[in-house]
């Protein structure tokens, strides 16, 4: 898939302070400054959501890769495995997301997790009481609104990711890592 729109200018210090921290200028921010007040916004939002802390990070980023695999943003996943190797989260998991329910290294709760993740993806959410309040009585109720409003930002970003035609741009080429490919019985192709 090639970009629907090609990539916009951005302005200097912007590229070179995104060079410093990803050692590349995301190609989605360079299609999204064809409006800079919503990349602008997109920004300083992603930012407001990554500081967050009421949930674990893992879980976190986990939850983030879950959508992006059923999604099929593979520039998500790209960034996702890179940032999980730049954050320290257990890099064997995070290779392992996109086939999270074949691979054994998750714990019942990351399972729960990633299974969370996916049923406020569909479409319509398949999300149900007893999935909800599984999650609440282990994480409580300041990292549960927390977990639901991140992948609620993250389905916002693979969905424009992958409607404007961004695609793996090989941040996660700097991991040692070997990144899994969905299971073939799961009917997706692989993101990675």
């Amino acid at each position: 898939m090639a970009l629907r729109v090609p990539k916009a200018e951005l302005p200097a210090e912007l590229k070179e302070n995104m060079i410093k921290q990803l050692g590349a200028v995301p190609e989605n921010v360079e299609v999204v400054w064809h409006s800079p007040t919503v990349a602008q916004d997109n920004l300083a939002f992603g930012g407001k959501v990554g500081a967050w802390d009421a949930a674990d990070a893992s879980l976190k980023s986990f939850a983030h890769m879950a959508v992006a695999a059923q999604v099929g943003c593979s520039w998500c996943l790209d960034v996702g495995y890179f940032q999980a190797q730049n954050q320290d989260l257990d890099l064997a998991k995070a290779s392992q997301v996109p086939r999270w329910r074949e691979a054994e290294v998750f714990t019942p709760l990351e399972r729960d997790v990633m299974e969370y993740a996916e049923a406020m993806t569909n479409t319509p959410p398949t999300v149900t009481d007893e999935q909800y309040a599984g999650l609440l009585e282990r994480l409580g109720p300041a990292a549960m609104i927390e977990l639901t409003a991140y992948i609620a930002f993250v389905n916002l970003a693979t969905r424009a990711n992958v409607a404007n035609g961004v695609t793996s741009q090989g941040f996660s080429d700097a991991c040692e890592i070997p990144l899994a490919k969905r299971p073939e019985k799961s009917g997706a192709e692989s993101t990675a």
